[in-house]
């Protein structure tokens, strides 16, 4: 099969589907923990404070990991060069400020904030695949996908001055190989682990534990997406620099599962007073 970007021109303005899927990843998101925060009865407004400070943080975040890794510092001024997991610490720490400025505890943010961030993450992935980035290594299965104006091109030239890969000899360098669509699975695999969160909002275990159950699950699952993926960074053997952050993601999230397994006396009702909704008037 082959996919060509989504590109929309408005004149002067350019839009892709990269920046269409992240919008809507972040609405989903927000959308998510309003609904939480009405179940739990609290005030709907700290959504759209989590919201606006997880755009700022993860844009800041990623651009300044994406500069630090590929050692480019033009990158801070332009518009692509963004990396998840600088993204994600970027704006884990700014939602985490924001809380810390309204007076609501860390470990409540990071527990209504938890399936967002699956859903968030599952839906940017399909601007990744709209705009045919982080696809993965050649294949012959059937749902293998040609990028013929990916970034880059998924082309036999591309593919081994890019990611190091060999071919047989005689191989023309033009042609479009069909890869593995990555940006797929990591988009069904965290759809999957944002259901299971979903169900298990209401759990019996302390606040803060299904934060520690997503990063288990999130690390998990991008550790074994690094193995099919097109990648120039493999320094450990076989393995990526990502699977070594995922690797380090999933036991800090089986430390906090464990940490919080039992209830601790953490109640919304005495430490998040300021989320309590405004009475009518």
């Amino acid at each position: 099969m082959t996919v060509y970007p989504l590109i929309i021109r408005l004149g002067p303005i350019t839009v892709t589907g990269y920046g269409i899927m992240m919008m809507v990843a972040f609405l989903v998101g927000g959308w998510v923990i309003q609904r939480e925060l009405r179940r739990r009865g609290l005030s709907e407004d700290y959504a759209a404070d989590i919201v606006v400070a997880a755009v700022i943080g993860g844009i800041i975040g990623g651009k300044l990991y994406y500069a630090l890794l590929y050692r480019d510092a033009g990158s801070l001024l332009s518009r692509g060069g963004l990396v998840w997991y600088g993204g994600f610490t970027g704006g884990v720490a700014a939602v985490l400020f924001n809380g810390w400025r309204r007076r609501v505890p860390m470990r409540f943010t990071m527990e209504i904030g938890t399936p967002a961030l699956a859903v968030g993450y599952a839906v940017g992935r399909v601007g990744c695949f709209l705009v045919q980035d982080d696809y993965g290594l050649p294949t012959g299965l059937p749902w293998g996908m040609q990028f013929p104006a990916g970034w880059p091109p998924s082309t036999v030239a591309n593919l081994t001055r890019d990611f190091g890969l060999t071919f047989p000899a005689g191989t023309s360098p033009t042609d479009v190989l069909a890869v593995h669509p990555t940006q797929l699975y990591e988009t069904g695999l965290m759809m999957l682990a944002f259901w299971l969160l979903w169900r298990l909002r209401a759990h019996e275990h302390a606040a803060g534990w299904l934060f520690g159950l997503y990063l288990a699950l999130a690390g998990t699952e991008r550790f074994l997406i690094e193995f099919v993926r097109a990648k120039d960074d493999r320094f450990f053997g076989p393995l990526t620099l990502a699977q070594l952050v995922s690797t380090t993601i999933f036991i800090i999230g089986i430390a906090l599962m464990f940490r919080w397994y039992r209830k601790d006396g953490f109640t919304v009702s005495n430490q998040a007073v300021i989320l309590q909704p405004r009475p009518k008037t």
